[in-house]
C-alpha cells in the first residue's frame, strides 16, 4: 500500500514570516491555562501547520503538549519568538531570543515598547509588529463578531488545518 506524500502548503504571514518557520510562543501560566491570547496564538499557529513550541514557566504539559520553561531550552530550534507578555514582564526578551537563535521577534498588540527597537538592532533580530490572529480565517457569521477579523480584514490569510 503506498501513500502519496502531500506537499506542505506554505503561507505568507507578516513582514517576511511564513508558516514554514518554527515559532516559540512566550506567555505566562495564566495566559495559557485560561485560554487567553498566548493560548490562542499557540493554537492558531499549530492550526496553520507551523512547528510551535509553547514557553511558560510553571507548566510542564497542557492539552497533551510539552511546555518549555524558557527560551534558552529551545536553542537552535526556533526562528521566531512570539511574546504574549507585557514589556515589564519580559525584561530579558531580546537577550533570551538571541540565546535561542531566533532571527525574528513577532510583537503582538500591547507587547511592543520603543526600547525593544534598539535592543533588537544590537542583537541582529528583526522586530515584526502585528497580531497572529488577524491571519486566521474566521467562520461566518461568527467571524464578524471577532475583533481580529476586522483588524485583519486585508491581511494575508493562512488556511487552518486541524491537528
Amino acid at each position: 500500500m503506498s501513500f502519496l506524500a502531500r506537499e506542505k502548503k506554505i503561507y505568507t504571514l507578516a513582514e517576511g514570516l511564513t508558516t514554514a518557520q518554527s515559532f516559540a510562543v512566550l506567555g505566562s501560566e495564566e495566559k495559557f491555562k485560561r485560554h487567553k491570547h498566548a493560548w490562542q496564538v499557540w493554537r492558531t499557529l499549530k492550526e496553520f501547520g507551523c512547528k510551535v513550541y509553547p514557553v511558560a514557566a510553571g507548566i510542564k504539559r497542557l492539552d497533551g503538549f510539552k511546555f518549555y520553561a524558557g527560551l534558552k531550552e529551545l536553542e537552535g530550534k526556533v526562528d521566531v519568538v512570539v511574546p504574549c507578555l507585557l514589556p515589564p514582564d519580559a525584561p530579558t526578551l531580546v537577550e533570551d531570543a538571541m540565546a535561542a537563535g531566533a532571527k525574528y521577534i513577532w510583537f503582538q498588540e500591547q507587547t511592543w515598547a520603543p526600547e525593544f527597537e534598539d535592543k533588537c538592532q544590537e542583537a541582529g533580530i528583526i522586530p515584526v509588529q502585528g497580531c497572529v490572529l488577524k491571519h486566521k480565517i474566521y467562520r461566518k457569521p461568527w467571524g464578524f463578531l471577532h475583533p481580529c477579523y476586522w483588524h485583519g480584514l486585508h491581511a494575508s490569510k493562512a488556511v487552518s488545518r486541524r491537528f
